[in-house]
């Protein structure tokens, strides 16, 4: 069925038909919600309520706007009222200071204080009929430090940012989801840059990846897991720039430069005392590690934590191991 004919069918009552109209834009939402919330229960939850109010005011959609951008806009003001209702997220470089190589590691802090990792394949960019310049541009959306920098903004500018840079509508279109005036959109766009552009790297991670090549992340890659399983620091280190950070989410301590990382990784889960087996992935469109250690009374690997890495040329420069909420309590990893 066409989408004239699904909508037809879903003002009616049919649910079917809401099902097939909407299913499209089921996972570019919840990216959309992610964005706003950093949070993927919390995307979750919008997309669940963006979808619930779209049903009910279906009979009063007019058509004078896309389906996109009607759905965008519920969307947008769904997360808009959830982020008056919660704190805002944060990653631990964004939360206090660095800790001093010697400071012991703090407790855990509540999961909802910090960002959470994205996987790449509830983004489907690698899927459908997505150019590779678009799906450069969906992963770049969702790089660790662009959401982190994006919940540095007001909500509303940080909507305007979103709907209009990320998701291209125009500046009426975002005007009206917000009830604004385009020019009031637009200086919020530019008050929004100010902020972002601030806090963002010279260069993206998508950018990155894309000058090492294949060849040259596979070296990364190999070396980053083969140190981790030999529990090697001295290997971990030569891998980091000079002013690298560790930081493990829900712990709000971090390290930052040679010295601090490397006393952190001995402390905690390089001690040689524990076993780990590390598989490559793809988490905020970044190179990231899932981290698993062995359990001698399961006799089994069990995961425990997520590292997402950023990259700066072909060292690291950031290492945010996200503790597997499902896991153990963490060895600090």
């Amino acid at each position: 069925m066409t989408q004239d004919r699904l909508l037809t069918a879903a003002r009616t009552g049919d649910q079917a038909a809401f099902g097939g109209l909407t299913e499209p834009y089921r996972r570019p939402l919840h990216a959309h919600c992610y964005r706003m919330l950093a949070s993927v229960a919390d995307a979750e939850d919008a997309v669940q309520e963006t979808l619930l109010r779209a049903w009910r005011n279906l009979p009063g959609f007019e058509g004078r706007s896309s389906l996109r951008s009607w759905l965008y806009t519920i969307a947008t003001n769904v997360c808009l009222r959830m982020i008056e209702r919660r704190p805002a997220r944060v990653l631990p470089i964004d939360y206090g200071q660095p800790a001093d190589s010697h400071d012991p590691f703090g407790d855990p802090l509540v999961e909802s204080t910090w960002i959470e990792p994205y996987a790449d394949e509830r983004l489907g960019a690698h899927e459908g009929v997505a150019g590779p310049a678009a799906r450069y541009e969906q992963c770049e959306s969702i790089e660790l430090s662009f959401i982190a920098a994006l919940q540095h903004l007001p909500p509303r500018q940080r909507a305007v940012l979103i709907l209009r840079e990320v998701l291209g509508l125009s500046g009426r279109e975002v005007a009206d989801a917000l009830q604004t005036t385009p020019a009031a959109v637009y200086s919020a766009l530019q008050r929004a840059h100010q902020i972002v552009d601030d806090r963002l790297p010279e260069r993206s991670q998508q950018s990155t990846l894309r000058s090492l090549g294949d060849e040259g992340l596979r070296d990364i890659v190999t070396r980053y897991v083969e140190a981790w399983e030999r529990s090697d620091i001295d290997a971990i280190i030569a891998m980091l720039t000079e002013d690298a950070v560790l930081a493990m989410p829900p712990i709000p301590t971090w390290y930052r430069g040679h010295e601090g990382v490397a006393a952190a990784l001995e402390a905690g889960p390089l001690n040689g005392a524990l076993r780990w087996q590390m598989t490559p992935t793809s988490i905020n469109g970044q190179l990231a590690f899932r981290a698993s250690m062995w359990d001698p009374a399961l006799r089994a690997f069990t995961p425990q934590s997520l590292a997402v890495v950023t990259l700066r040329g072909a060292q690291i420069e950031q290492i945010c191991a996200f503790h597997d909420p499902d896991a153990p309590a963490p060895p600090h990893a």
